[in-house]
């Protein structure tokens, strides 16, 4: 295993960390609070986060998406099309998120971890330097596509916290 794959594992796992301290413990209520109604809830920044890591990091390992192939998508049971990441969601769908469990989203968040680990540490771990996007100048490549999820993860992770950190002084 590279060294580059060893900092891409660890860069998930506290993706995975930060995502579980944010949920765990949450009601359906908590999961869907927003600080005002054009805000983003718990819920949607984890479900979204997962969504992207799930299309980048199978797109990149020629695989289908936990989504569809382990029936997230049929267990969520949103009014989005399958492809549907929440990219550019507007307020309706942010709240459509507003049954989710923390059972539900961790599982999910779970399974496309697992995915990625497994992804990283077989033959896609041995290929970050494959060209995967010939859009952009310099052309992207497959450790800087994944450079890009973590940072997303991460920003919508520590969003989720932030809005975990909300509830938490509520209720005290």
């Amino acid at each position: 295993m590279t060294v580059a794959t060893e900092l891409l594992i660890d860069a998930f796992g506290r993706i995975q960390e930060v995502v579980r301290e944010a949920v765990e413990g949450l009601s359906p209520d908590q999961l869907a609070f927003r600080a005002d109604p054009a805000a983003n809830s718990v819920a949607w920044l984890v479900w979204h986060l997962t969504r992207i890591q799930d299309d980048h990091v199978c797109d990149l390992a020629d695989m289908p998406q936990a989504w569809t192939e382990l029936g997230w998508r049929e267990r969520f049971d949103l009014p989005f099309p399958a492809g549907a990441t929440g990219y550019a969601h507007r307020p309706q769908q942010v709240a459509a998120l507003g049954g989710s469990t923390a059972e539900l989203l961790l599982g999910y968040y779970d399974d496309v971890h697992a995915r990625t680990l497994a992804f990283l540490g077989g033959p896609g771990g041995h290929h970050l330097d494959r060209i995967v996007d010939t859009r952009w100048d310099p052309p992207v490549t497959a450790a800087v596509r994944l450079v890009s999820v973590v940072s997303d993860d991460l920003q919508h992770a520590g969003q989720a916290a932030f809005i975990r950190g909300l509830l938490d002084r509520r209720a005290q």
